[in-house]
């Protein structure tokens, strides 16, 4: 049985591997909650989080950069009074590596 992403841990990722191909990333996008997209060019991995209010937005951050933090992988993120948008993609190998997909599994169990 393969473990869920979101109980496995991130690799350090310093290139030298290439990125997930279109067809990798729209495989591993089927194990995260559907309100994840790939851009166009399947090389980020993006979702917008909406909140009640700006406690709930920064409370959501908080759990977001504490996941960061622990795995050493680090989404961008554009946040405003509700809402919260994160974008992942390993700068390293420009495009998509498990890292992201482990990130996004974890913050979907936020």
């Amino acid at each position: 049985m393969t473990e869920p992403l979101a109980d496995r841990r991130c690799v350090p990722c310093e290139g030298g591997v290439k990125p997930y191909t279109e067809a990798e990333a729209r495989a591993a996008l089927g194990a995260l909650d559907p309100a994840w997209r790939l851009d166009p060019e399947a090389k980020r991995l993006e979702r917008e989080f909406r909140f009640k209010d700006f406690y709930r937005v920064m409370s959501f951050v908080n759990g977001v950069a504490h996941i960061a933090n622990r795995e050493d992988h680090h989404p961008d993120l554009e946040l405003g009074y509700n809402y919260c948008r994160v974008r992942y993609t390993t700068h390293a190998i420009h495009g998509l590596s498990e890292n992201d997909f482990i990130c996004a599994a974890k913050i979907d169990r936020l």
